[in-house]
């Protein structure tokens, strides 16, 4: 008889080690902290929206964690809740473009909590758990078959919770039946409901990852505790396949490869800090505006071909056209691309309360019309192509089949340590060039660290 899909994750989960990981795997996961405790760093100075988090992790009391780029020190729940509200806030994280995953928003504050109050965690051990909980995450998105979303729910704090607590148990050494207690602890806890992209005036979005990232470690902890779960927490009659797939899953692509295949190698790093389904749209705009010389006020009409994973990027169109809050923005196809020929550009400080009123801005984003394409020729969601046209009657095209920053188009190792840099100069507690190029050089070589709490 087969072992469940749970007893095989739970045993890949409690025993995957670092000298079982491949070097991309490694290699993957010291990218994934870089540029997770940049955009963390980040957010602390740039993202009102996390403040009543900070404040609730305050209120429970001093203790051995850090919040990034500030100086307070909290409990590890508090820690896991304010650091995952930063996590997402200026939507700059990694993203894994075959599937709807953010894999290392919640799963970084997690391991980052624990390796500040469980004694001294080394770097080998560390990451270690932050390639098995991202792998994890993506795996889970991958084997979905039904959509999440055709239940109601908003994925990718769903999923991330899972690969979070993946990340927590490897680290904390639990055994395959605490692993899958933590699994269970963790289903009894997260939710996301898709309600989330509806709403005008919410900025849930940008901190959802607050959510996931203390559940996570509530069930891990739990688990090690002796709070027992359930038998099959993924694939059993009312677990989370089930609840949220409608049971519809491919058990291959949860199991495949695992453990000599890590998908955390193959992420995607943005170069822009907006919802990943824009950064096409941005290239693009870019690219013609730079090639053919042309300015907003040059422009009568922008057609953009978006696919069905992009239509949320849209609709409604005149809300997109005139977000009312900064998340929207970063969730706006129209917005964005008007932004980056504007301003020539998008950048951390591209979404303040000047850029959601600038004239010039809406008025371009009111000249952005969505074509939907059914059959597109470029990756879902990650694509798309367009059609600039001008007042003097040119007309100007161009497609991309999936934006940089992806895995075959990747970043440079220069331009993400310069990411990383400005990301930390934005801190609530500002950090020097200097200073950040030393935490860099540090965790670009965490393996060799004794005590990763140490560096923050």
């Amino acid at each position: 008889m087969m072992p469940d899909v749970s007893d095989i994750l739970a045993a890949h989960i409690a025993t995957a080690r670092w000298g079982t990981l491949p070097e991309a795997a490694r290699e993957g996961a010291r990218r994934v902290l870089l540029d997770a405790v940049g955009v963390t760093y980040a957010a602390s100075g740039l993202s009102p929206e996390a403040a009543p988090f900070l404040a609730l992790a305050r209120a429970n009391g001093a203790g051995p964690c850090a919040i990034l780029g500030t100086a307070e020190r909290v409990q590890p729940l508090g820690a896991a809740l304010a650091n995952g509200a930063l996590a997402h806030a200026v939507d700059y994280e990694d993203a894994f473009d075959r599937a709807p995953a953010h894999p290392n928003a919640s799963l970084v504050p997690v391991l980052l909590a624990l390796a500040q109050s469980e004694g001294a965690v080394d770097g080998r051990r560390f990451l270690t758990a932050l390639a098995v909980g991202g792998d994890v995450a993506c795996r889970i998105a991958l084997s979905l078959r039904q959509p999440m979303e055709q239940g109601g729910w908003y994925p990718p704090p769903i999923v991330a919770a899972f690969g979070a607590v993946a990340g927590a148990a490897n680290l904390l050494g639990l055994t395959a039946e605490q692993v899958k207690d933590a699994l269970s602890l963790t289903l009894c806890q997260v939710t996301m409901p898709g309600e989330i992209k509806h709403s005008r005036r919410t900025v849930l979005r940008a901190v959802r990852e607050a959510f996931p990232a203390q559940a996570a470690l509530t069930a891990a902890l739990l688990a090690r505790e002796g709070v027992a779960g359930f038998e099959t927490p993924l694939e059993g009659k009312a677990g989370f396949y089930a609840l949220y797939a409608g049971g519809q899953f491919a058990a291959e692509d949860l199991t495949d490869r695992l453990g000599a295949h890590y998908w955390g190698a193959e992420l995607t790093f943005k170069p822009w800090p907006s919802c990943r389904g824009t950064h096409p749209f941005i290239e693009m705009m870019l690219d013609l505006a730079a090639r053919h010389g042309f300015d907003a006020d040059d422009v009568a009409s922008v057609d953009v071909m978006v696919d069905d994973v992009q239509a949320m990027l849209v609709e409604p169109l005149e809300r997109k056209q005139a977000p009312a809050v900064a998340i929207d923005a970063k969730f706006s196809i129209p917005f964005t691309t008007a932004l980056a020929l504007v301003c020539g550009g998008v950048r951390l400080d591209s979404f303040g309360p000047d850029s959601l009123s600038d004239p010039q801005i809406l008025g371009l984003a009111a000249k952005v019309r969505p074509v939907a394409v059914n059959a597109p020729g470029w990756q879902r969601g990650v694509g798309g192509a367009m059609r600039v046209t001008l007042r003097d009657g040119r007309c100007h095209e161009a497609f991309v089949a999936n934006a940089l920053g992806c895995p075959d188009r990747p970043l440079l190792d220069m331009a993400q340590r310069e990411k990383f840099i400005d990301c930390l100069s934005r801190a609530a507690i500002a950090v020097g060039r200097e200073e950040a190029e030393v935490l860099a050089d540090r965790i670009l070589s965490l393996e060799s660290c004794e005590d990763v709490g140490a560096l923050f």
